[in-house]
């Protein structure tokens, strides 16, 4: 069964976002879009950061399984490297400090285990139950089931 969990998005992000990193330039190039100094300059090292950011989530979606998402990964890490780079042509600069965080968070909520660390709670838990449990999103209070609740007084 598909679960989406923080490491899920996290791979979707590192696969897009690195995605999009590695091929900015050849876009840009084509297409006359700005580049910066270190895609101008010296590609190599936008292209290898790229790469690595592409080859963790690939590898993470390869170790989930298509029965637990894994297809669904690179496709919404392809829609996400469409969109980040056909529309918003912002692969070249800012991927360059978001595929490096995105790709250790994901190797560390992932590889925690394996390496004799501590699980990390905040891996396997959804997007909002982790805001829940910072204190960022509110819990629902929903009333025990079978109970009504009384009508609120009205205002006059």
């Amino acid at each position: 069964m598909f679960v989406m969990d923080n490491l899920f998005l996290l791979a979707v992000a590192a696969f897009g976002w690195g995605l999009s990193l590695a091929t900015y330039r050849l876009f840009a190039r084509s297409n006359g879009w700005p580049m910066g100094a270190l895609q101008a300059d010296l590609p190599i090292v936008p292209v290898l950061v790229g790469l690595g950011g592409l080859a963790a989530g690939l590898l993470f979606a390869t170790a989930r399984g298509a029965e637990d998402g894994g297809w669904i990964i690179i496709a919404f890490g392809l829609v996400l490297a469409a969109v980040w780079t056909g529309f918003l042509r912002v692969g070249s600069q800012i991927g360059l400090f978001l595929v490096p965080i995105v790709t250790f968070l994901l190797l560390l909520g992932w590889l925690a285990v394996p390496l004799g660390l501590q699980e990390r709670r905040w891996a396997t838990e959804r997007p909002a139950e982790t805001l829940q449990r910072r204190g960022i999103l509110k819990s629902p209070e929903l009333p025990a089931p079978g109970t009504v609740e009384p009508a609120a007084p009205s205002q006059r």
